[in-house]
């Protein structure tokens, strides 16, 4: 990584600005996780018998933006991005993909969630969450994607760390 671009979050602000900027700042540190880096390198996996990998998470995160903004709130029936069933262990898989295809679909996701959450009258906005039969809040769904990028950008360290051989050091 040769630089930290990312705007860290406000000390204070409205709640919906605050779940705002906690989201790109994560979104951001998952992109500078990437950052610099081959495809090969990006499709580095861990440690055996898991698979995951850089590039396996920007897939998987693209899915997860998906699933929890375009599907909830636009269209429930929107096909997974990798899958054509609704399993999110699809998009680990990254042995054959490219930063171009895993983070141009990726920040189409991004993007589309912006959209989303911009054009909502409130955080209180109710969306479908096809998967769970019931309704779920803005506010819920940003959270939900929040805690996912704090999770995954956790194994991103480690999977950055492996790739710069610095694991250990």
């Amino acid at each position: 990584m040769t630089s930290d671009n990312r705007i860290g979050p406000p000390s204070f602000g409205s709640e919906r600005d605050m779940l705002r900027a906690f989201l790109d700042y994560h979104r951001a540190t998952l992109a500078m996780k990437c950052e610099g880096l081959t495809d090969e390198e990006l499709r580095q996996q861990s440690m055996p018998p898991a698979t995951l990998s850089l590039l396996g998470l920007v897939r998987h995160m693209a899915e997860v933006e998906r699933a929890w903004f375009r599907r909830v709130f636009e269209d429930n029936d929107a096909p997974m991005v990798w899958s054509d069933k609704i399993d999110f262990q699809a998009a680990y898989d990254a042995s054959a993909s490219t930063r171009g295809e895993a983070f141009g679909a990726w920040e189409a996701e991004v993007e589309n969630s912006r959209r989303i959450e911009r054009e909502a009258e409130s955080l209180d906005q109710a969306g479908y969450q096809p998967r769970w039969g019931e309704e779920v809040s803005l506010r819920m769904v940003m959270v939900h994607v929040l805690l996912e990028y704090g999770r995954h950008n956790g194994h991103a360290d480690f999977l950055r760390e492996g790739v710069d051989g610095t694991v250990g050091a």
